[in-house]
């Protein structure tokens, strides 16, 4: 599969089913018993899998309203919620 087939193919993916795969690739780097080459691509799907999240992550965070509250604590409408 080429990696423009595979970035399509994960940019469909939902942010938990990114994540799942995520853990998944991480544990399997981690136990080591993958060989080099099978090493290196799916570390590079990973790394894939990263960036959509990501991507996903800093969408959701720009929809997300913050509670306006006036001087006596009531709710006042909303406004953006502030970057980090």
């Amino acid at each position: 599969m080429t990696e423009s087939a595979v970035s399509a193919e994960i940019s469909s993916y939902s942010f938990e089913k990114a994540v799942a795969e995520l853990e998944s690739i991480v544990a399997r780097l981690e136990r080591g018993d993958v060989a080099l080459d099978e090493s290196i691509a799916i570390y590079e799907r990973g790394e894939l899998l990263k960036k959509h999240c990501e991507t996903l992550l800093n969408a959701a965070e720009s929809r997300i309203e913050k509670i306006r509250l006036d001087r006596a604590g009531k709710p006042a409408g909303t406004e953006p919620l502030d970057p980090q």
